[in-house]
């Protein structure tokens, strides 16, 4: 996962990601793919989508497709809070905002601290897990976006956008 460090060149050994929660676990997004954090908003819904595609909005006059990051996990939804945000980020080609409970920060993390994605974690769901950092004594999970999504599925969110 990690590239080989070159002399004097601190970005192969660096990676800066932004820290969202969901149901108290924490996940990291490369901020290189992250455009901007929005606060929630009213969504509006795409007939026959797939479920986790929770519908579009209008950014600025962007048509945003919005997939809920928890109903992609297979984890319980819950009500938008206030501190309910939007990542707005690119997956594959697509500018695509994922839903998360919260975002609490930017890190820098040591390519050293970041493990590769464990033998029970490598099954067929796993391919948007770039790896796992150890943070003192807490985990962020690192996505990788692009595999976050299958073609089909990338080409249904490119239809919605």
């Amino acid at each position: 996962m990690a590239d080989k460090p070159t002399s004097g060149d601190s970005r192969s050994v660096e990676l800066q990601v932004v820290v969202c929660e969901l149901a108290d676990e924490h996940y990291g997004l490369d901020i290189a793919r992250v455009f901007e954090i929005i606060r929630h908003q009213s969504i509006t819904p795409v007939p026959r989508a797939p479920v986790f595609v929770k519908g579009v909005i209008n950014l600025r006059g962007r048509i945003i497709p919005v997939v809920d990051l928890r109903c992609r996990f297979a984890m319980p939804e819950t009500e938008p809070t206030k501190e309910t945000r939007i990542v707005v980020a690119e997956s594959g080609s697509t500018r695509v905002g994922l839903i998360v409970d919260s975002v609490s920060e930017v890190l820098m993390l040591q390519l050293a601290a970041v493990e590769p994605t464990p033998e029970v974690a490598a099954g067929a769901d796993s391919e948007y897990l770039r790896g796992i950092a150890k943070l003192g004594d807490r985990l962020v999970l690192l996505l990788e976006l692009d595999g976050l999504f299958d073609v089909e599925e990338q080409n249904i969110l490119a239809g919605a956008a």
